[in-house]
């Protein structure tokens, strides 16, 4: 069974702690933040800020994604507010190697991102030093957008050099998973799976959830 990730950019800005709540309560695990900063993607959405004020709120895994040109200048901050898994762009303007190891003195687990257009061999180099790996199934920037099936086919490829190399290193998708999908994207392999509007945008999120984990299971 792969693990839903619901992605906070779906929730409802108004009342971000009753809905962080809330989606721990129908038994969450691993909470997804989307972090734009209106450069890297034409769309702005939270800061650190964010991050330490929901931290005391839930023992959910924060998994935090840096949708950023520069990540380098604020991992620290956004370790300091508490996230745990901080993933980065491999097409960003920082030196991913810098990236990787702050994140580590830091005490988190690091990731790295590829966009839908990114090859997944950008990864390689890196392999050896992250420990989870985020394919974009849509264009990075809005919730709500339609899953890019090609992009599974990153999996198989991923999965297949951590293999050669005695790793094994959580795949998670982001982007357009939903009830219809969901079945598709665990049988190509992902191991996590954000889910935004499926979660959040049910007028019954434990249903909702519950249907994604039990569809996931093959």
């Amino acid at each position: 069974m792969a693990i839903i990730a619901p992605s906070l950019l779906s929730a409802d800005f108004t009342r971000m702690g009753e809905e962080v709540r809330e989606i721990e309560s129908v038994g969450t695990k691993v909470l997804h933040i989307d972090i734009m900063d209106g450069h890297f993607v034409p769309n702005l959405t939270f800061g650190y800020t964010m991050v330490k004020a929901l931290r005391p709120l839930s023992g959910m895994v924060f998994d935090v994604h840096l949708m950023m040109t520069d990540p380098l200048a604020y991992i620290e901050n956004f370790a300091k507010a508490g996230s745990d898994v901080i993933t980065v762009h491999t097409e960003c303007d920082s030196d991913l190697s810098q990236c990787i190891d702050l994140i580590h003195q830091c005490g988190k687990k690091a990731g790295l991102s590829v966009k839908p257009k990114t090859s997944p061999e950008a990864l390689f180099p890196y392999l050896d030093k992250i420990e989870h790996i985020l394919v974009m199934t849509v264009e990075p920037g809005f919730g709500g957008q339609s899953m890019m099936p090609e992009c599974l086919d990153k999996i198989a490829v991923i999965k297949a050099e951590c293999a050669s190399r005695g790793l094994r290193i959580p795949v998670m998708i982001d982007g357009g998973v939903n009830a219809s999908n969901v079945r598709r994207a665990a049988e190509a392999g992902a191991d996590m799976m954000v889910a935004g509007n499926a979660v959040f945008g049910a007028a019954d999120r434990a249903a909702a959830f519950n249907e994604l984990n039990a569809l996931s299971e093959i």
